[in-house]
C-alpha cells in the first residue's frame, strides 16, 4: 500500500545561478507524482555547496513511496540525516571547515502536509488570497527579531542578514525542525533559496501566485529576483493543490521541533 492522495497535484521548478554568482549552488526537487518537493541551498563561500545541495535532493529523490504522512516524514528526516553525517565525514576527508546547506523539503500525504527544514530557506502558503510565511528562518538575525532587538525592516539589512545557524552538515548532530498542516483546495506552496526572500517583498511575492500557474509563476518569480539584483543564486518550487474529492478543513498546527 502507497500514500494515497485525495488532491491533483501541479507543481514547477526554476533555479538560476544569478547575477553575481559563478557557480549555482542551489539544488531542487519537484516530484508532484510522489507529493514530494525541496530546495536546497548550498552554504556560499564554502567548499563544494553545490555537491551538499546536490547530495540531499538525490537522497530525498531516492525515497520509496510512502505509506503515511507520518512515514514520509520519518524516511525525509532519516534521509537529510544521513546526508548530514556524509557531509561531515566528507569535510573532515577534505580538510575543509565545512560542507553545507539549508534544506526545506514538502512532503503530502491523503489531506496532510509535513515540512521539514534547516537554514533559511522556506516555505510560504498563499491560500486564498493571503501569503504567509510558514518556516521560521534557523539564522542569526531571526534570533535578534525575535527577541526584539531589530525590526524586521532592520533584519534585512543587518550586516549578519546571511548568518545561518543551522544547516545539513554544520555539524555531527543536526536539529531538523518539523511543521504539519491540512491541505486546502487551491492552496499554493512557495519553497524558495534565500535568493528570492532577500530580494523580493512578500507582497511582490504574493501578487505573482495570484496567477495560479506553477509553471509561469516558478519563471516570474527568479525574473523577478533577477531584476531586483540577482545577487544570489534563486530557487524556486511552486506547488498548487487541487481537491478532486471535495471540500477540506484547513488547519494550521503550530510547528515542531
Amino acid at each position: 500500500m502507497t500514500c494515497a492522495t485525495q488532491f491533483r497535484w501541479t507543481s514547477a521548478a526554476c533555479t538560476d545561478v544569478g547575477l553575481v554568482r559563478e557557480r549555482n549552488e542551489d539544488a531542487c526537487l519537484d516530484a508532484p507524482e510522489r507529493g514530494l518537493w525541496a530546495v536546497a541551498d548550498g552554504m556560499g563561500g564554502h567548499a563544494v555547496g553545490d555537491f551538499a545541495s546536490r547530495s540531499i535532493v538525490q537522497a530525498l529523490a531516492a525515497l520509496a513511496p510512502p505509506d503515511s504522512l507520518d512515514q514520509a516524514i520519518d524516511a525525509a528526516r532519516q534521509a537529510i540525516q544521513t546526508v548530514n553525517q556524509q557531509l561531515v565525514d566528507e569535510a573532515q576527508r577534505m580538510k575543509v571547515r565545512v560542507i553545507g546547506s539549508t534544506v526545506v523539503a514538502l512532503v503530502a500525504c491523503e489531506r496532510r502536509c509535513g515540512c521539514l527544514w534547516a537554514g533559511d530557506s522556506r516555505l510560504y502558503l498563499y491560500r486564498d488570497g493571503h501569503l504567509k510565511q510558514l518556516t521560521r528562518d534557523h539564522s542569526h538575525v531571526e534570533r535578534l527579531r525575535a527577541r526584539g532587538l531589530i525590526t524586521a525592516e532592520e533584519a534585512k539589512h543587518h550586516p549578519a542578514h546571511n548568518t545561518i545557524t543551522r544547516a545539513v552538515g554544520a555539524a555531527p548532530t543536526l536539529d531538523l525542525e518539523l511543521l504539519t498542516l491540512d491541505i486546502g483546495d487551491g492552496d499554493i506552496f512557495l519553497l524558495c533559496s534565500d535568493g528570492l526572500s532577500n530580494e523580493v517583498e512578500d507582497d511582490e511575492i504574493a501578487a505573482v501566485l495570484e496567477s495560479g500557474d506553477c509553471a509561469q509563476t516558478a519563471d516570474a518569480l527568479v525574473a523577478l529576483a533577477l531584476a531586483h539584483g540577482g545577487h544570489d543564486n534563486v530557487s524556486v518550487v511552486v506547488i498548487r493543490a487541487e481537491d478532486i474529492g471535495g471540500g477540506s478543513d484547513k488547519t494550521l498546527l503550530n510547528p515542531e521541533v
